[in-house]
């Protein structure tokens, strides 16, 4: 005890996803640093979850797709959908766990979305609020305001959708795990056991972008992957199969329509 009598000590926040599934609140937000090289497992979540990287970068997998999310990004994540995250570096995240019944209305598959300042903003009050808050007042209406500008925001192009069609899913998963590969669409299409306009056709179809944009958007996540890890720009360029960094920074800005990493 000190003059000003006992000291109160308040108990941390949890960050164990478990004790945010059913907390009668429509949005629980959680802040926690993850340390480099960081991976979940393949698992899901009852609630929807928004992945919200306020600085480094992770990524994430499921059946029908990967996806990056580097700092000032978000990944948006449907309730029960099986995924795994990485971290590439350390990342601080800032996790917000959403009732089903609030966001029926968004899409069930996985995006990942520019976090706005004013959703920035409202993530990081809710997350200082009582976990349970309000709902009449001042964390009832971040709440409101997280659900709104995540139903607003706009969709980024860090996602790799992947096929359903076995033979086109094997070019794929071949080109995530050697994005070098010099073969061209011809060589791929003998790979797969489909003719070249099969594949092209298909392709597009079932992922909607042409094998050679799937092909540099494989790229690019890797890329920014790598970079965040620490690779050296000219490094990371070969290891994703360019002749240098050059080269490698104009298909990011292609990709991502205008510059950033690596």
């Amino acid at each position: 005890m000190d003059a000003n009598g006992p000291k109160l000590t308040v108990a941390p926040r949890s960050t164990a996803a478990s004790d945010y599934q059913h907390v009668p609140r429509p949005v629980a937000v959680v802040r926690k640093p993850l340390p480099a090289g960081s991976g979940t497992g393949l698992h899901f979540h009852i609630r929807a979850q928004l992945l919200y990287a306020t600085a480094g970068l992770m990524s994430a997998s499921a059946e029908d797709g990967t996806w990056v999310v580097p700092e000032g990004h978000a990944l948006w994540i449907p309730p029960r959908l099986p995924h795994a995250t990485v971290t590439h570096g350390p990342v601080a995240l800032c996790t917000a766990y959403l009732d089903p019944a609030a966001v029926d209305s968004f899409p069930m598959f996985c995006r990942v979305i520019a976090v706005s300042p004013l959703l920035a903003a409202a993530l990081t009050a809710l997350a200082e609020e009582p976990v349970l808050y309000d709902e009449a007042g001042r964390g009832g209406h971040l709440a409101a305001l997280v659900l709104d500008e995540i139903g607003r925001a706009p969709e980024t192009p860090l996602t790799l959708p992947l096929p359903r069609d076995a033979r086109l899913r094997r070019v794929c998963l071949g080109l995530i795990e050697d994005p070098a590969a010099a073969e061209d669409l011809d060589a791929w299409a003998d790979r797969a056991g489909a003719s070249r306009r099969t594949l092209t056709r298909r392709f597009r179809t079932e992922t909607g972008l042409s094998f050679g944009d799937w092909r540099a958007r494989a790229r690019v996540i890797r890329a920014l992957a790598l970079a965040a890890e620490g690779g050296p720009p000219g490094a990371v360029a070969a290891a994703v199969g360019y002749r240098s960094a050059q080269a490698l920074r104009s298909t990011v800005a292609r990709v991502l329509g205008g510059g950033g990493p690596p």
